[in-house]
């Protein structure tokens, strides 16, 4: 049974000790919640988690084994959702998400491409070039490429930022579909999202202080 875990985990950005001594424990199935402040560290430790950023202190591990071991194998197994939508805008929508299942290996990229953007409700956009796309459809896009391949596990920050709540309720849906195949999900959020049974995780509680709001943090090109 694979478990994604934090062990005593510190974080540094700068000068400056962002949490320290954090703990975690993700299994199948399950879901995390990270709330507190801004400044607090939600978006470092999502950064971490994905790793792209090292800890200062403390284990990052799959099965107990180090992620650090083995970064190309822990990114194959994740999708990471920053703050900046990772849309080319000379690309159009299918383009921008092809661009995104092929390098994940999709068995069929035109078939997960095309049901991906159906359960954002983007369908329609398909051949629209990014740069003509609104911040919520672009939001939109950026979250359909979570479901058009496969991964264990997804870490999403903000991730209902710009959405309407019709594209709230189909992220949702997609995450609760998500972990009900065994699948686990993090995410940072300021705003409602039903994330049934999630554990919650406030970062203000490793903090020394939350100082001034951490800057975006994106994942784009």
């Amino acid at each position: 049974m694979a478990q994604f875990t934090g062990r005593d985990l510190t974080c540094v950005r700068g000068e400056r000790r962002v949490f320290m001594g954090l703990d975690f424990v993700l299994g199948p199935g399950g879901a995390l919640k990270l709330i507190g402040p801004n400044g607090s560290g939600k978006s470092s430790l999502l950064r971490l988690m994905a790793g792209l950023l090292a800890p200062a202190a403390g284990l990052l591990a799959w099965d107990g084994t180090a992620v650090a071991e083995d970064p190309e194998g822990h990114n194959g197994r994740l999708h990471y959702v920053g703050h900046l939508d990772a849309v080319k805008p000379v690309l159009t929508v299918a383009e921008n998400l092809r661009f995104w299942a092929g390098i994940r290996a999709a068995d069929d990229v035109a078939a997960a491409v095309a049901g991906a953007l159906e359960v954002f409700g983007v369908g329609h956009l398909a051949d629209v070039p990014g740069r003509y796309l609104s911040a919520g459809q672009k939001r939109r896009v950026n979250l359909a490429r979570i479901v058009a391949t496969p991964t264990r596990l997804w870490l999403l920050d903000e991730p209902t930022t710009a959405l309407d709540s019709a594209a709230t309720a189909a992220l949702e849906a997609a995450m609760t579909r998500h972990r009900a195949g065994g699948g686990m999900v993090v995410v940072s959020t300021h705003a409602a999202i039903a994330l049934e049974d999630a554990a919650v995780l406030d970062l203000s509680r490793f903090s020394e202080s939350v100082q001034a709001p951490e800057g975006p943090q994106g994942d784009g090109w």
